[in-house]
């Protein structure tokens, strides 16, 4: 072993871009930022690659910088597919946080055996990444004089591509977008399943129901909720009389009902109201029960 203990910068700066890229996906209170957009597409589309090329290549010969930045986007695009191909056989599918997870494990997982390879070399001939260098290196790349012309032409082209990258990811960050926004609002049977509701009470029994909200609105929201039967309103516990939910949280509570009048084919409400309009349901589910005499 080379005995090269200095940890790399490169693969410092990769690791911390994937793991705060984490935190603003995995915390709900921060994952409705545009910070999130602004770290995640870098991380789809060029860390893993980097990761990558990094392990692949751990020396300075045989890769110059363009071409290793060139090569990482390349990978990113690559490698994407094959990670979306292995989730969809998984019980996760091919969603959001187990996308972002299982890419940001391979990349740390690609870093780790960079790191590794790098220290069983010499340190002479250990590639490493000069920040300050970095555009004077990609500048005198496209500029320079030296090699073939189809070689400086390849470079342009590289450069060119880059710049086009940073400015679709520029856009992509500083353009509102429209997005879709949405509350789910549903209700389970005991079982918690949609099925298997209460239906059939006798005056005084309960029944018991589990309420579900989650929030797609892309902001914090708080909802008001209402139960009612043939128009009279139900007693709900303080926790749902007021639900308030960031962005991406799911709200499963169990609701118990308890009949307050008896009668057949009666509707049962379940109003949900978000908190500009107080008077018009924005969600409304409804079953019919049935309420016999008590025995």
């Amino acid at each position: 072993m080379a005995g090269n203990q200095k940890f790399p910068s490169d693969l410092f700066l990769v690791a911390g871009l994937v793991i705060l890229t984490d935190i603003f996906v995995l915390i709900p209170e921060l994952s409705g930022s545009f910070i999130r957009t602004a770290l995640g597409l870098p991380l789809i589309l060029f860390l893993p690659g980097y990761a990558l090329i990094a392990m692949l290549f751990p020396e300075k010969s045989g890769l110059e910088g363009i071409e290793r930045i060139a090569l990482s986007v390349a990978m990113s695009v690559a490698v994407l597919p094959l990670i979306g191909l292995a989730l969809n056989f998984t019980p996760w599918g091919i969603t959001d946080i187990p996308l972002i997870t299982t890419v940001s494990v391979f990349t740390l997982l690609m870093l780790v055996a960079a790191y590794v390879r790098r220290r069983y070399l010499p340190a002479d001939r250990t590639f490493e990444v000069s920040f300050r260098a970095l555009a004077h290196t990609l500048l005198s790349g496209v500029t320079g004089k030296q090699g073939s012309k189809t070689e400086r032409n390849l470079r342009i082209v590289l450069a060119l591509s880059f710049l086009i990258l940073i400015g679709t990811v520029a856009y992509v960050v500083m353009v509102p977008q429209d997005r879709d926004q949405y509350t789910e609002f549903y209700i389970l049977g005991t079982n918690g399943t949609a099925n298997n509701y209460t239906t059939e009470y006798i005056q005084g029994e309960s029944g018991t129901y589990f309420i579900g909200v989650t929030n797609k609105e892309h902001r914090t929201m708080d909802y008001t909720m209402e139960v009612r039967l043939e128009n009279e309103s139900l007693p709900l516990p303080k926790n749902l009389q007021h639900i308030r939910l960031a962005h991406n949280a799911t709200l499963v509570e169990p609701l118990e009902i308890t009949p307050s009048i008896e009668g057949e084919n009666m509707k049962l409400e379940f109003l949900l109201f978000n908190e500009t309009e107080k008077n018009i349901p924005y969600k409304d589910l409804h079953l019919w029960i049935n309420v016999g005499e008590e025995v």
